[in-house]
């Protein structure tokens, strides 16, 4: 039995913490802020199909996905501030592009551009708190970060929906710009670089690439990238598909933001829990069992859309449950695959980053335009990928045999 950490545990820097989930919380306000408006972008654009105006949230993890392979490798080449510059500057530019678009086309590759910018940010924040702390603190302080992190979608959509009532869909892209600078600001007046030019890596390909097949061939570190993504994918089939069951299917309307709020605020809640909770009972004995409950949940939801017509108050303790089990959820796998990696920080976090989006967009677009007016889509999304995160992770921690 690996004996308990002794370590004392620093006081946590609330200005860091706030100032890390803030920083990650462009991701978030790029994908929330924006949900009111889907069905109207759909509309104001022509798509054919209105599970097309879906690719505007999907096309952004897209390009994250792109960025972060570059921006992590960069940020141990040059340091974490430099890129975070870099990629906000191309972040304010998809946006300048997303407000100008007069079509479904050239929304969407604002959209990527923005995916590109946001990736900087995304990668950076975890490096920082890489560099900074490590093991069970690590997932103490993301634990934080997330649950602060998730305040943002709980306004975000109102946010969004007080502009749509103020102004257009495209304001809300100015509404980026505005965002991204001020915390830019704060950024470069109070963070202080965490990564010293001595533990710098060359930007070198030889060197991007043995970190990449570093990353891939660490077993547990696989298992929990792998495991990342098929949550996150499932939840970004809800993410795509918001929109339509709050407002079309269960005819919710302007109070879609307020449910889509509450729900946020799960996710802030459960992150808490696990803050509290994971320095005493350790970050693979939560998320195993969160996997667990999120799997049991979803197949009790299946069972009773088969047996009756599901109401909205169903699907409202539905999601709670199942958020606040994902809440205890990506801190922790975070946390996990990034513990081994502390030597290559910014590569490994590309990487992990990388891999477990093009993991969670290929999951998400599957089932959210496999939406067809019920909740079947999402729910089988949710089993199918909670059950292939729990596999994932159970491979990762087998010890490999020994011929």
């Amino acid at each position: 039995m690996p004996l308990a950490d002794t370590r004392p545990v620093r006081p946590v820097n609330k200005e860091f913490t706030v100032l890390m989930a803030l920083l990650m919380s462009i991701v978030a306000i790029s994908i929330d802020a924006l949900l009111p408006a889907l069905g109207i972008i759909g509309s104001d654009l022509a798509v054919s199909h209105p599970n097309q105006a879906q690719y505007v949230i999907s096309v952004l993890f897209g390009g994250m996905a792109i960025g972060e392979l570059i921006a992590g490798p960069l940020s141990d080449a040059l340091g974490r501030k430099r890129v975070l510059y870099v990629t906000v500057v191309l972040y304010l530019l998809g946006s300048v592009i997303g407000y100008l678009a007069d079509s479904l086309p050239m929304l969407l590759v604002g959209r990527f551009i923005q995916g590109i910018g946001v990736a900087g940010p995304y990668v950076s924040t975890v490096s920082i708190v890489r560099d900074k702390y490590e093991g069970r603190e690590m997932a103490r302080i993301m634990s934080l970060v997330m649950m602060i992190f998730i305040m943002v979608p709980a306004i975000a959509p109102t946010l969004g929906q007080g502009i749509l009532y103020l102004s257009g869909w495209r304001v809300i892209f100015l509404f980026y710009i505005v965002y991204a600078v001020l915390i830019m600001g704060w950024v470069y007046f109070r963070l202080e670089e965490t990564l010293p030019p001595a533990k710098r890596i060359p930007f070198r390909l030889h060197d991007v690439l043995a970190g990449f097949r570093s990353v891939i061939t660490h077993r547990r570190t696989l298992g929990y990238l792998m495991a990342m993504g098929f949550i996150f994918g499932s939840f970004m089939g809800y993410l795509n598909t918001a929109q339509q069951i709050f407002q079309v299917q269960f005819r919710t309307g302007e109070a879609f933001t307020l449910y889509f709020g509450g729900l946020a605020l799960v996710f802030g809640a459960a992150s808490l829990t696990n803050a509290r909770l994971v320095e005493r009972l350790g970050m693979r004995y939560l998320a195993r069992r969160a996997m667990a409950g999120m799997i049991l949940v979803s197949l009790a939801f299946l069972f009773l859309q088969l047996v009756v017509a599901p109401t909205l108050p169903m699907l409202l303790v539905y999601l709670a449950v199942l958020f606040f089990c994902m809440g205890l959820l990506f801190g922790n796998l975070n946390a996990l695959a990034m513990e081994p990696m502390g030597h290559i920080a910014g590569i490994a976090a590309a990487v992990i980053g990388f891999v477990s989006s093009l993991i969670s967009m290929t999951g998400g677009i599957l089932i959210g335009q496999h939406y067809d007016g019920t909740l079947l889509p999402i729910t089988l999304g949710f089993i199918v990928m909670g059950t292939l995160a729990l596999l994932s992770m159970r491979w990762g921690e087998r010890e490999p045999r020994v011929h």
